[in-house]
């Protein structure tokens, strides 16, 4: 196959040099990215190595500019005009300034990666530098092998915190978790159903009486058990009748607890663009959390309502670092955009030291939430963990690596290997099936995280 006539003119007398290789035969420590970026200065592509973090703040630093990922609708128009999908790493092809990481220079060779056709194209590094010799040199990314995560000691959690906490804000260390992250108080709506959930003799209308004390969740609730998501048969005229006819005592029970919790936080105004809100994040995962617990057999299986749950809370710990660092919950942000191949736990612990699936895990326990619950959220992103209740990790896991495989926007994924299946008796086959049924159900999930938004 030859190399895409755009392409060769960019490449110019350098075309000859070029060999294409598979891009599943390039060693990922050659292939290279370019990120388009732009401020009020004007526009600037960064070129750094597939897998390396690029450090957003370094590089404004080093510049004395303000840089953020270039709008989405400015960076298609620019491959439209290009006539390719992706864009490999060339900045003749748009012929904007370019800033390239000083840490290519100590390779042999470079792959430029034509995402169109499945190929890279390889040449040596001397020839890519004498190609790129009008860009700046600058040290901008960092090698993500550096960045330890705390994915499994949950021991160091509050002191990750704490240190967190006293590098980056002037929070006071208190006694007590909540009083320490300024947090409101845990909402009365979520301690009655935490009792609710521990009561073994809890009944449906103990679950009504909570929700009809609460007149904007009682509100939600006849509005989830209305919509076309459930195909309710009939008119839904109470809350008793969505819990007893509808959605059923375990739903409204994990879906209240959900929008309870989301109250206690404000949404944030910032968001990195490209990636799907708190909300549909939410309903995202319980949905497949729920799939999943539904399809598995055997004495580990996790119960229906605690892994919706999890799933449906899997991501709180982004309400707290929006509420307890402001300045930098904005640099996650703009650095989740500009690294959407690397996951959000290595960019929080790059800019703070701790991760929001550590943080949320902490509160879960403090609240008294189930262990199950705070066992998925801590681990949901560790795929080795083995401990208590390790299938509710696993299954937001999976769930999170089907969902991005399919396209939803949930931030970086990975290679789920068929021994994921096997352990929690799945057939990936008919998991898949189901995964596309879901999938092609977004509008019904978009329009119940609008209700979850419209009740916070």
């Amino acid at each position: 196959m030859q190399l895409p006539v755009v392409i060769q003119e960019s490449l110019a007398d350098k075309a000859k040099a070029v060999s294409l290789r598979s891009i599943s035969q390039i060693d990922p420590k050659h292939a290279l990215r370019m990120v388009l970026l732009s401020d009020g200065e004007g526009k600037l592509q960064a070129i750094c190595r597939r897998d390396d973090l690029l450090d957003l703040e370094a590089l404004n630093k080093q510049l004395g500019r303000n840089l953020r990922m270039m709008p989405i609708g400015d960076q298609v128009r620019t491959r439209q005009r290009v006539g390719l999908t992706d864009l490999p790493a060339m900045p003749s092809l748009t012929g904007w300034p370019s800033v390239i990481d000083t840490r290519l220079d100590e390779l042999d060779y470079v792959a430029l990666e034509l995402a169109d056709q499945q190929l890279a194209a390889v040449m040596p590094t001397a020839d890519f530098a004498e190609l790129t010799g009008k860009a700046i040199r600058k040290s901008f990314a960092v090698d993500t092998g550096s960045i330890s995560v705390n994915l499994s000691n949950p021991q160091a959690d509050r002191e990750q915190l704490h240190s967190a906490i006293n590098r980056f804000t002037g929070l006071r260390i208190q006694q007590r978790l909540e009083d320490t992250l300024e947090l409101p108080p845990l909402p009365e709506t979520a301690q009655r159903i935490i009792h609710l959930r521990v009561n073994p003799n809890a009944v449906m209308g103990d679950l009504v009486d909570i929700v009809e004390s609460d007149p904007s969740l009682a509100a939600q609730v006849v509005s989830w058990a209305s919509s076309s998501f459930y195909a309710a048969a009939g008119q839904v005229r109470s809350v008793y009748d969505a819990v007893s006819r509808v959605l059923g005592f375990d739903l409204v029970m994990n879906l209240a607890m959900g929008l309870a919790l989301g109250r206690a936080l404000r949404q944030p105004s910032d968001h990195p663009d490209g990636y799907v809100d708190y909300w549909q994040q939410a309903i995202w995962q319980a949905q497949s959390a729920g799939i999943l617990a539904g399809m598995m057999k055997g004495p580990r299986r996790p119960v229906f309502g605690l892994a919706y749950l999890a799933g449906l809370l899997h991501n709180f710990g982004h309400l707290v670092l929006a509420q307890v660092f402001p300045p930098h919950f904005r640099l996650v942000c703009r650095s989740l955009e500009v690294n959407p191949n690397i996951d959000s736990s290595v960019i929080e612990h790059k800019l703070l030291g701790i991760t929001r699936e550590q943080i949320a895990a902490q509160l879960m326990e403090n609240w008294g939430m189930p262990e199950e619950v705070n066992t998925a959220i801590r681990y949901q992103k560790n795929p080795a963990f083995d401990g208590e209740h390790y299938a509710y990790a696993r299954t937001l896991w999976l769930g999170r690596q089907l969902l991005t495989e399919k396209g939803i926007a949930l931030g970086a994924g990975e290679p789920i290997p068929d021994a994921v299946f096997e352990e929690l008796g799945l057939n990936r086959g008919k998991v898949d099936e189901r995964f596309e049924d879901l999938v092609q159900s977004k509008d019904s999930v978009m329009a119940i995280a609008g209700m979850m938004n419209q009740g916070t």
